[in-house]
């Protein structure tokens, strides 16, 4: 099956100079959730409006469903829903009729059981005669979600959904992402929050300075990129790592109570029962030990703050 959304070396310069995406290739999966980390101005915020057909691209092609955004924008413009960073809503409308308004921008007639669906899953039924003023930030989120679904989109992009929503409401959040997703609803969300992508994504695109430099299935960027580390808790505090180990992955924690050794998981031999054999040798004892993963954040910061990488699928903005 071919994908919803393909992106082909795309390009941005602004008329500054400045270029805010380099060479872009991209592709995704009909039904997936597809995550877009980056820190500010990477890149996160240009790529989505370009897609959506509020920014104007340089070169390259973006096909949405089929359709080329340039050449047949009405028709790929159609088929997504967006969701903005910032929360600007018509505040003196009622929460009913702004979603039904937005439906109507699509040329779609007007469907009232669909709204009522639409309000009802995003728990903003009882506020339908509510004024957008009147609503509280997590509220205001809400009706931007029912205002992009409002026409029945394939695609949905979430642009920081979370942004200034408390815990409770962003799980809540998550778990509304996640139906729309089963009901066939095609989600690329950008965050700040890697627990939001690590908790829903199938897939995860990490953008920088203009470059996709990693497009990996979550799973599988766990398994390539994360370290293990097993901290051993030590009887006696030692200033610095013994020299007889000191061509190993140590270092020494929790002002010396602590031995950590970083090593791969995937590695058939770890070195784990190499080091204990070496400690017992050294007389160094210890009390406790403990094995730990890296989360989805620290490979995040080793990715965008190391070397540049070489991009496993070719892809700044304005802050």
């Amino acid at each position: 099956m071919p994908p919803i959304i393909s992106i082909q070396q795309l390009t941005k310069t602004y008329a500054s100079g400045f270029q805010a995406l380099k060479s872009v290739d991209l592709s995704i999966q009909r039904g997936e959730i597809f995550a877009l980390l980056g820190p500010n101005g990477a890149g996160k915020t240009t790529l989505i409006g370009i897609v959506c057909g509020i920014v104007t691209l340089s070169s390259g092609t973006v096909t949405v469903d089929g359709h080329d955004v340039v050449r047949d924008y009405r028709a790929a413009r159609a088929s997504i829903g967006l969701v903005p960073q910032e929360l600007a809503t018509d505040s003196f409308e009622t929460v009913w009729s702004t979603v039904s308004f937005s439906r109507g921008l699509f040329g779609k007639p007007p469907n009232p059981a669909h709204i009522e669906k639409v309000l009802r899953d995003l728990s903003l039924w009882d506020k339908k005669d509510s004024k957008i003023m009147a609503l509280s930030g997590g509220m205001k989120r809400r009706v931007l979600i029912a205002k992009a679904l409002s026409h029945e989109p394939k695609i949905l992009f979430l642009d920081e959904p979370s942004a200034g929503v408390d815990v409770e409401l962003r799980k809540g959040m998550w778990q509304m992402v996640r139906q729309l997703r089963d009901s066939g609803v095609t989600i690329i969300l950008t965050t700040h929050y890697i627990e939001e992508a690590e908790e829903m994504a199938d897939r995860i695109g990490v953008i920088n300075k203009g470059e996709l430099i990693l497009v990996e299935g979550k799973a599988e960027l766990m398994r390539k990129l994360g370290k293990k580390q097993l901290t051993l808790s030590l009887q006696t505090p030692l200033a610095q790592p013994p020299e007889a180990l000191a061509d190993l992955p140590l270092t020494l924690a929790a002002g010396g109570y602590s031995l950590v050794y970083t090593f791969d998981s995937q590695q058939e031999d770890t070195g784990i029962a190499s080091l204990l054999r070496k400690l017992a040798e050294l007389g160094i004892d210890f009390k406790d030990l403990h094995s730990s993963e890296s989360s989805l954040e620290d490979i995040f910061v080793n990715l965008v703050s190391g070397p540049p990488h070489q991009p496993s699928a070719p892809g700044k903005e304005p802050s």
